[in-house]
């Protein structure tokens, strides 16, 4: 029960990332208030200071609920610095996939964002053995998982909740991939504003 409420938990703040950001932007972007709100001596890096914090709050309250739920039907027993290991990974990790979520979020149409993002989620999530632990999957799938975001989140979680050491290389991963997602949502924020208000 554990390693299940540690991955559905990734699963969680995963959803929120992809679908708050990636089609919530997209669909903010079309209304009138965005407009106005960009015409505003905001700089982009504040815009999405505020919208990672908000993915760590609804991230954290998602996973809250998968581990609530955890609790009263599974009973998982983790030790207080297990929990502390599995709330550092949940909310690290959250931050490269709401990175991608705020560049999908600029690319994407209001009406292609939502099926973009559930494609874009559900691949992630499975090739990333989020459903079931990298280890259950086909082994050409697996090795190629070894390089996704979602694999090394899903160490992570799996260290956490199984209390085993975590290796730095997943921690690496995560880092490079928030960077890399990073520099795509600043870009695609850019690319926005110059076809909409250039």
């Amino acid at each position: 029960p554990e390693l299940a409420t540690a991955l559905y938990a990734g699963f969680a703040v995963l959803g929120v990332a992809f679908f708050q950001f990636g089609v919530g932007i997209a669909a903010e972007r079309a209304t009138p208030w965005e407009r106005y709100v960009r015409t505003l001596p905001l700089a982009a890096r504040t815009r999405f200071a505020g919208r990672i914090l908000s993915a760590l709050a609804f991230g954290a309250a998602s996973a809250a609920a998968v581990v609530g739920v955890a609790l009263l039907t599974v009973s998982p027993e983790l030790s207080v610095s297990g929990w502390i290991k599995l709330a550092t990974a949940l909310l690290a990790g959250s931050i490269p996939f709401a990175l991608l979520g705020i560049a999908l979020g600029y690319l994407a149409s209001p009406r292609s964002a939502l099926p973009i993002a559930n494609v874009v989620y559900l691949a992630l999530s499975y090739a990333g053995g989020l459903w079931t632990g990298p280890e259950q999957l086909p082994n050409a799938l697996e090795r190629v998982s070894r390089f996704l975001p979602t694999r090394a989140f899903a160490d992570l979680l799996a260290g956490a909740a199984l209390d085993l050491d975590v290796h730095e290389r997943d921690w690496i991963v995560l880092v490079l991939y928030t960077v890399a997602a990073g520099l795509l949502a600043a870009w695609a924020y850019r690319r926005d504003e110059g076809e909409r208000f250039s």
